[in-house]
């Protein structure tokens, strides 16, 4: 797992000096900044897999983080990018994690007493919303849309791992509600992506 996460990225940090800018400390940063994107995806799938799926208090913590960051994600696309598929596509992100979040904070006292919501994101999504604010203009939708699949992807990941969870129906039946709609936005994400 270790050499896949290196080989992605000096893979990307390779991408990266292909596409030098005339100010070598903006090159580093934006290679610095896509490496640790690239790792976040796989280091958030096997955390959803294994924290977040077991547990209701850690997947009422992992779903809670990721809606935060996916709205806080969707508000700086809205800001930053002049596309209008991108604009779209944020605008659907927000609008369904804003509901995700609001079923999930009236059932987690119900099914997950004793975890708190939690009101800021975590050292990793925060991280990814930092390198989207840092993130040249030209490269903006490229990175947001990197994210959004793989931030999707490690949603998806939570959900189908917790959906049958029988101790908690409330919290089973959200995943499997939300799954639908994740996937719409990381597939709609990737399709742009691939497109670009």
């Amino acid at each position: 797992m270790t050499r896949m996460l290196l080989a992605g990225a000096a893979t990307l940090a390779l991408l990266g000096a292909c596409s030098r800018s005339e100010d070598p400390a903006d090159d580093a940063a934006a290679t610095v900044n896509a490496a640790q994107d690239a790792v976040s995806g796989p280091v958030g799938q096997t955390s959803a897999a294994t924290l977040g799926a077991n547990t209701a208090g850690g997947f009422v913590t992992a779903l809670a983080t990721s809606d935060m960051y996916e709205l806080a994600a969707a508000d700086i696309a809205m800001t930053r990018s002049s596309t209008a598929g991108i604009d779209e596509l944020a605008g659907m992100i927000k609008t369904d994690h804003t509901a995700s979040s609001t079923k999930l904070k009236t059932i987690a006292p119900t099914e997950a007493a004793d975890t708190a919501l939690p009101t800021a994101l975590d050292e990793r999504r925060q991280g990814l919303i930092d390198n989207l604010n840092a993130a040249a203009p030209a490269d903006f939708n490229r990175v947001w849309l990197t994210q959004q699949v793989a931030a999707h992807n490690e949603a998806l990941t939570l959900l189908n791992g917790f959906k049958d969870h029988t101790e908690t129906p409330g919290l089973a039946a959200l995943a499997t509600e939300i799954i639908p709609k994740v996937t719409m936005h990381r597939d709609h994400a990737r399709q742009m992506l691939d497109a670009m």
